[in-house]
């Protein structure tokens, strides 16, 4: 008996990169993959680093399970290359911490580590992810609490239209909440989802 892959939920094309796409994420399936990625030292803003290959598995399947919280595979031309979660702000993650307003929709995202890099992919992969987000009509601002010294991602933000609100203090971290409208997404560039 084979294994079903799981349906694609978006996709987008790259003028230059080709295709993303994502869908839903196998917490057993894909929890040796998330594994790898998630140990790397370049996920060391994800914290971690110390994780058995069971703990990621349970995680996964928690957020599975979850009705505020849900986990994506990304995949370029085909080939798993990014991790994204989006979730409930008011609920999960920033619960108590800011303001939630209807609309809100939290998000993270991963790329994988590589040997190879491929000039834009990074920005690519966020752009795909702005547009899978805005693709839902209730969606009317994302959200992101990065780690403070994190600037490459703060960098990456601003590329798609985020704002920095405020430095918060989060339990794990001192994280920077910054928010993305529809409007500003696309008029950072982004596509009218």
């Amino acid at each position: 008996m084979t294994s079903r892959v799981p349906d694609i939920l978006f996709s987008a094309t790259d003028p230059l990169l080709g295709e993303f796409s994502l869908r839903t994420l196998d917490p057993v399936a894909d929890g040796s993959l998330l594994h790898r990625w998630l140990t790397h030292p370049k996920a060391e803003f994800w914290m971690r680093q110390d994780a058995r290959p069971h703990d990621i598995v349970r995680e996964y399947s928690a957020i599975a399970a979850a009705d505020d919280h849900d986990a994506f595979l990304g995949l370029h031309r085909g080939t798993p290359t990014f991790l994204v979660e989006r979730y409930d702000p008011a609920e999960v993650e920033l619960k108590g911490l800011y303001e939630a307003v209807p609309g809100d929709v939290g998000m993270h995202f991963l790329t994988a580590p590589t040997e190879t890099r491929i000039s834009g992919f990074t920005r690519a992969v966020i752009r795909t992810v702005m547009e899978f987000l805005f693709a839902d009509p209730a969606v009317r601002r994302v959200v992101v609490e990065p780690d403070v010294r994190n600037t490459a991602v703060h960098a990456l933000n601003a590329m798609v239209g985020f704002v920095p609100e405020r430095e918060i203090d989060k339990p794990e971290k001192k994280a920077l909440l910054s928010f993305c409208t529809r409007d500003q997404f696309i008029a950072a560039g982004g596509t009218k989802a």
